[in-house]
């Protein structure tokens, strides 16, 4: 506020999730990535921790890192795979899950406030590393022609449809599933933090720029609105880090399975 005029709002846009370089000259260190190295060093500290002195008897560090690694091998791998290769595709399952999980909770952690899925760039990387991995399973099981196969031509359907169903079943199983993994995970990382920035932003402009008494009690309320959209954003964050990597796990399963 100047001279007792309010300033304008500015309200959160695309231009929220420009982030400069840390260091001055070395573009490419952004905030996102700090978070993704910070991610990695914590989940390789803490699964070494957990499993460095194991024990019959657990300690809670190796209870914890036990319940996250049957959690993903249990409820994921094993339930989406469902064949006896599951166990080899654990470590990648388990590693995926828990480095979009602690990217996407750096968005409510204090100081850092920013989920790195919400840059499209690492999202279509998770989705083209999870598509290569599914395709060269499935191609190693199958060969070339077997896969394709395999991922074009469903059993039982008359040789008059193949025509129709070929391309239909490409486009489906090869070309689509790593656009619509990585969009939905950027979309609900972008969106719930632009929803987030415009409460929080909006309660402050209100509260300490609106210069009326009426609008700052408004803000007040935006803001309490806010802290419940931040609940509701740590919510989403987990779902769609599980969403990811369940989808990853069926397709790895679809790639590797004998009747499509």
């Amino acid at each position: 506020m100047t001279a007792g005029v309010p300033t304008e709002f500015i309200a959160p846009g695309p231009q929220s999730f420009d982030t400069p370089p840390i260091i001055n000259g070395v573009d490419w260190f952004t905030k996102p990535v700090l978070v993704s190295m910070l991610t990695v060093v914590v989940i390789v500290w803490f699964y070494w921790a957990a499993s460095r002195k194991s024990a019959i008897v657990p300690s809670r560090l190796q209870f914890a890192g036990e319940l996250g690694y049957n959690f993903v091998r249990n409820s994921i791998a094993r339930d989406a795979i469902g064949s006896q290769e599951y166990m080899k595709y654990v470590p990648y399952l388990c590693g995926l899950f828990y480095f979009i999980l602690l990217n996407n909770v750096a968005a409510t952690i204090p100081l850092i406030q920013f989920p790195t899925f919400s840059h499209i760039g690492w999202a279509y990387s998770a989705a083209i590393l999870s598509w290569i991995i599914y395709n060269a399973v499935g191609i190693r099981k199958h060969g070339l022609w077997g896969y394709f196969k395999h991922q074009t031509m469903p059993a039982g359907v008359p040789w008059w449809l193949m025509p129709l169903m070929i391309p239909i079943e490409f486009i489906s199983n090869i070309v689509v599933r790593p656009i619509s993994l990585s969009l939905r995970l950027f979309a609900n990382m972008f969106a719930g933090h632009i929803l987030l920035l415009v409460f929080v932003l909006g309660a402050d402009y209100l509260v300490f720029e609106s210069g009326k008494v009426l609008l700052a009690g408004v803000g007040v309320v935006t803001f309490l609105m806010g802290l419940a959209i931040a609940g509701l954003e740590l919510f989403v964050q987990c779902i769609q880090a599980y969403i990811f990597v369940v989808l990853t796990a069926q397709y790895i399963g679809s790639a590797i399975a004998e009747d499509h």
